[in-house]
């Protein structure tokens, strides 16, 4: 590591090009002396003793992720796009509108997909189909899909309902 530092120009030491000092070096700015310093760290895997490890090891939030996703199915995997893809609608519906939203949904809800499409991606590998006939059979997968609301609609929609009929047995 180098240290920089600023001397008065009465105490600079000039240096010529072809006259390097053997202790420190300078720069062509007058009055800026640049000296080497060696610090002695120790590596912070070093101080840990190496028996003090933990005895259970936890499974990071990811890998447990990753688990439940490649237990599901194949077309329980499409159905989960399928209902992510429309709450992604869902949110940029509500961010167009103006109305609050968690910012953070959008980049965490883009990785889920991709975490599905990339372990179906995985099986199909292992079945031997190439990417062109897999680019085919989305293609016919994506044409077959009905629409239909994603859950948080649904879900705002049932509330809503229920709301209505709570009103209407007070009326009644």
């Amino acid at each position: 590591m180098l240290s920089l530092s600023i001397a008065t120009p009465g105490t600079a030491a000039i240096f010529r090009r072809g006259t390097d000092s053997a202790t420190s070096t300078s720069s062509s700015f007058h009055g800026v002396r640049i000296q080497p310093q060696v610090s002695a760290r120790v590596p912070a895997a070093a101080t840990i003793s190496s028996s003090r490890k933990p005895s259970v090891v936890m499974m990071s939030k990811r890998e447990a992720e990753l688990k439940e996703i490649r237990s599901k199915t194949t077309e329980q995997l499409q159905e989960e796009v399928v209902d992510l893809k429309g709450e992604l609608f869902m949110l940029r519906l509500q961010k167009s509108a103006r109305n609050e939203f968690k910012s953070s949904d959008f980049r965490r809800m883009k990785k889920q997909v991709a975490r599905m499409l990339t372990v179906k991606r995985e099986r199909e590998i292992k079945e031997g189909i190439k990417k062109r006939l897999s680019r085919k059979l989305d293609r016919q997968w994506k044409k077959s899909i009905v629409p239909r609301p994603p859950p948080s609609l649904k879900k705002l929609q049932e509330e809503e309902a229920a709301e209505e009929a709570a009103e209407a047995a007070k009326s009644a």
